[in-house]
């Protein structure tokens, strides 16, 4: 019995994250790295980019939360749920920080938000069912592909866009440190074709989050 209720802690846990990562209420516990820098003067182009950049990084901070939760919830060692529970509080603000980010440029987060969480979910559950190590193994891919993908942000953000540049900037470091904690915690190196799809799932990802 008791068990039972702690499993349905759980998934009520899982339920809270869903509603506050898709309702916007969730706030940050660092203050963002745009503190106290000027907002850039960007043209209507180099807007568009940057709200389409940031737009695809909210997505992924989204996911992210769905993603986390999902394995916490089926990881058999508490510490691995511990770690889980951790990297999901500290991608928070990443998602805050971009949120607002996207608000300060008059643009929105993607109209398609509650299916990335969902589907982020469903492959959160199948890498925790995979057993801990795999689903270590599948946070540090996951955090060494975004970390990658960060890098290429930072090359295409206009270079006046301080504020946004540093948010990236900040993200890119955390991830890292993430991917580096997995790999500390005992995760199994991926196949590669596992890797290969987790790529181009995520390119898929990326194209649509940017327009939509």
């Amino acid at each position: 019995m008791q068990a039972r209720h702690h499993a349905l802690d759980h998934w009520l846990a899982a339920a809270d994250t869903a509603l506050r990562t898709l309702s916007g209420g969730i706030q940050a516990c660092r203050p963002t790295p745009a503190k106290g820098l000027t907002q850039p003067e960007l043209d209507a182009t180099e807007k568009r980019l940057v709200g389409g950049l940031m737009r695809v990084n909210h997505v992924g901070e989204v996911c992210a939360q769905a993603l986390y939760e999902a394995q916490a919830l089926t990881a058999t060692a508490p510490e691995s749920r511990r770690r889980m529970k951790q990297a999901a509080q500290e991608e928070v603000d990443h998602l805050a920080w971009t949120a607002e980010r996207l608000e300060q440029l008059g643009d929105r987060p993607s109209l398609l938000n509650p299916l990335w969480f969902a589907g982020a979910f469903g492959i959160g559950l199948l890498a925790g069912r995979a057993g801990d190590g795999y689903s270590l193994g599948f946070l540090k891919e996951t955090e060494r592909q975004v970390e990658a993908h960060l890098a290429g942000h930072l090359d295409r953000l206009p270079e006046q866009d301080t504020m946004s540049r540093a948010i990236v900037r900040q993200m890119k470091i955390d991830e890292a440190a993430h991917a580096d904690m997995a790999d500390k915690a005992g995760a199994k190196d991926l196949p590669a074709p596992v890797k290969a799809v987790m790529k181009l799932a995520a390119k898929a990802m990326t194209t649509v989050a940017y327009r939509l």
